[in-house]
């Protein structure tokens, strides 16, 4: 019997996963604890494991987003896996050679109601243009049956299903969206065709029926392009019903009066302007991740949710600027890693949320939750999305140790490799647009936190110092906050507070 693989428990508010990628093909033999896929949740990418040795049959596709506990592959024993498979079976001989003739539809008893298309967010309704088909007609699936007009465009009608046609609405009626176009009674096979030796009289007869004041009249789409290329609808021979000009005679009727136009006098062009473009004008669809579903929705519940309100600052980097350039090389090579601006950034928000324990609490229903400790979620742009790892206990880290631990996370943020323990917590924020050109944000509020810190580009502006106008590197900081529990005057003083600790970095180092 196969062996089951199923989507593992991989943390209390993970309810699905998503298959990001089969590291073994459908039938490949796998080994017992060989990694055969990597899966993705909307917190964090792990391994999934063979959980025995034999023949892999994968039953999820990659991409698909599969519930805890599914199913997602099973594993046979080696012999299993041989015995399982169906023998071939012959084809009879000489099936196609003596083909017995096309039968007429065999009717199935089921109906397929054609309703009207949803076209576009703003349109309500739409008019049927024309019939291409008359009502009983026999249409296969996908056969352009009729052409419909809304406000805005026209566009073709396929057929959903293959049967018999049954007329509902008729031509310029207006129908809303979702109305009731036609039925087909769905039948298998296709009408007999009458035969190709048929006398030529007959064949006269019916191409004289056929023609009706439908002939040389251009469908709303066919007439539209033939405006667009400026050729007359008389000079275009239609193979719709009746003769009618379709579509597609439209389309060939461009490359048909070309050689006519080389011929005549030079006269200004019409149609639409070109376009003129460099490049291609491709586009691509991608289903969404996980990770970055869980964003998307995130983002909208915070908005929706908080009062969130932003404040914000500048800050004269110069001192702490000063400062590295100073003991940056004696720093690198003590302890192997660089001095950068987060190290000061975090401890002086570490000082500041003890000053202001509002800005480091978060609600829970009815209650605030104060927290004794700064467990600090750096913002971390990977190619998944966007993460934001915790630095547990921040305050009571040194320099090196926030810098260190700054590189680690980042490192396997970019690597896909965070656990769920390092990416859950945390009791406030810090994002850094800066490093990517940005000079002012409003961030949004990292749920259930109750404030974030956004750094940005440093930029050298003239200011006012000792009542003298000089040049100093600017950085703009804005706290974003809720305000159902952190007031005006706690967000400004405490943006105030890191400002102070920034510009002045010796209080950093004596904890004043």
């Amino acid at each position: 019997m196969a062996l089951q693989i199923k989507v593992p428990a991989v943390g209390e508010s993970i309810s699905e996963v998503t298959i990001a990628n089969w590291l073994k093909k459908d039938g490949d033999t796998v080994q017992l604890d060989e990694v055969i896929a990597e899966l993705e949740s909307d917190k964090a990418t792990f391994e999934l494991t063979a959980q025995s040795a034999g023949v892999l049959k994968i039953v999820k596709q990659q991409g698909a987003t599969v519930p805890i506990g599914d199913v997602i592959a099973e594993i046979e024993g080696n012999g299993q896996a041989a015995a399982s498979k169906p023998a071939a079976t012959p084809a009879p001989a000489a099936a196609s050679a003596n083909a017995a003739p096309a039968a007429a539809p065999k009717a199935t008893g089921g109906v397929k109601e054609m309703k009207v298309p949803a076209v576009g967010e703003s349109i309500t309704e739409v008019t049927i243009s024309t019939w291409l088909k008359k009502d009983g007609d026999f249409v296969n699936v996908d056969d352009i049956i009729a052409e419909v007009e809304s406000d805005k465009a026209t566009f073709e009608l396929p057929a959903e299903a293959s049967g018999i046609l049954r007329i509902v609405a008729k031509e310029k009626e207006t129908l809303p969206i979702g109305g009731l176009i036609c039925r087909i009674e769905i039948a298998e096979g296709a009408p007999v065709k009458q035969s190709t030796a048929a006398p030529a009289a007959a064949t006269a007869a019916a191409g004289a029926a056929d023609k009706t004041y439908a002939a040389g009249h251009p469908s709303p789409a066919a007439a539209k392009i033939l405006d667009e290329k400026g050729i007359a609808a008389n000079q275009v021979q239609g193979s719709g019903v009746g003769g009618r000009i379709t579509k597609e005679d439209a389309q060939k009727a461009q490359t048909q009066a070309a050689p006519a136009k080389a011929e005549s006098k030079p006269q200004a062009p019409a149609g639409p302007p070109v376009i003129a473009s460099g490049g291609g004008r491709g586009e691509r669809r991608e289903k969404m991740t996980s990770l970055r579903k869980t964003i998307a929705k995130r983002l909208v519940s915070v908005k929706n949710e908080t009062a969130m309100l932003t404040t914000f600052n500048e800050v004269d980097m110069k001192p702490i600027m000063d400062l590295r350039s100073k003991y940056k090389d004696q720093f690198k090579e003590k302890y192997g890693v660089g001095l950068g601006f987060m190290s000061f950034f975090t401890k002086a928000i570490c000082v500041a949320l003890k000053d202001f324990p509002a800005v480091n609490a978060s609600i829970d229903k009815e209650e605030i939750i104060y927290h004794d400790y700064c467990d600090v979620s750096i913002a971390v742009s990977t190619p998944r999305g966007l993460v934001v790892p915790v630095i547990r206990n921040a305050e009571s880290l040194s320099f090196n140790q926030i810098e260190s631990e700054v590189i680690r996370l980042a490192t396997r943020g970019r690597d896909g490799k965070l656990s769920i323990e390092e990416m859950t917590g945390g009791t406030f924020s810090i994002t850094n647009g800066g490093v990517f050109g940005s000079m002012l944000s409003t961030p949004i509020i990292n749920p259930p936190q109750s404030a974030i810190l956004g750094m940005h580009n440093i930029v050298e502006r003239p200011i006012v110092k000792n009542g003298e106008i000089v040049i100093r590197p600017i950085m703009y900081v804005a706290l974003s906050y809720d305000h159902r529990i952190i007031d005006g005057r706690e967000s400004v003083s405490f943006l105030v507070r890191v400002k102070e600790l920034l510009e002045d970095p010796g209080r950093l180092i004596l904890g004043v």
